[in-house]
């Protein structure tokens, strides 16, 4: 398999928040701002490798052998959740300003679509492990980028003189939108 081509691919065309809708919570509670949006888009890219690679070895090496596949789902949440914990700790102890504009969507990180679709279609799809950790990093960049540049695009819209029935979350779903017609005419390029 092209690892390149995976890597576009799950970056603009499969795009885990515009094609598959994973992830919408964090994509309109955080965006207000650039600097939130760019803390969480690090974070989900360090949750999303980390899980996947965590979570590949463990079906690989426990949960198919031992024939517990269907611990899937809990053990991955398991781990998911382990790595949120320490990016918690990590951002208050190291990161203060930034522990305290993520707030609550920190913790939701666990529950986040985006990261355990990320860990499940890795193994759904029957990835070795180089293949998984290249969708786990586009996945996740292509969750980076959808984040971030819907981030700048709302903050210029808090600005822009937009009608008052629009605006908030009404013209941010309106953004999505275009962004993801934007995004599906990339579908030819891999």
């Amino acid at each position: 398999m092209n690892y390149l081509s995976l890597f576009l691919n799950t970056v603009l065309i499969d795009n885990v928040i515009l094609v598959h809708f994973f992830g919408f919570c964090p994509l309109l509670g955080v965006t207000t701002k650039k600097k939130s949006a760019f803390g969480m888009g690090l974070a989900v890219i360090f949750v999303v490798i980390g899980s996947s690679a965590i979570t590949w070895s463990l079906y690989r090496f426990i949960l198919k052998p031992l024939k517990l596949e269907y611990l899937e789902l809990v053990t991955f949440i398991l781990v998911i959740a382990s790595f949120v914990q320490f990016i918690e700790m990590f951002l208050k102890k190291f990161i203060p300003s930034l522990y305290k504009a993520l707030g609550i969507f920190l913790p939701l990180i666990t529950t986040n679509c985006a990261v355990l679709y990320a860990t499940m279609q890795n193994i759904s799809k029957g990835y070795r492990f180089t293949e998984t950790m290249v969708n786990a990093l586009g996945i996740s960049v292509g969750f980076f980028l959808v984040v971030y540049v819907f981030a700048t695009i709302r903050e210029k819209l808090q600005k822009a003189d937009t009608p008052r029935s629009f605006k908030g979350n009404p013209i941010a779903l309106i953004v999505t939108a275009l962004m993801a017609l934007a995004f599906s005419g990339l579908a030819g390029l891999v």
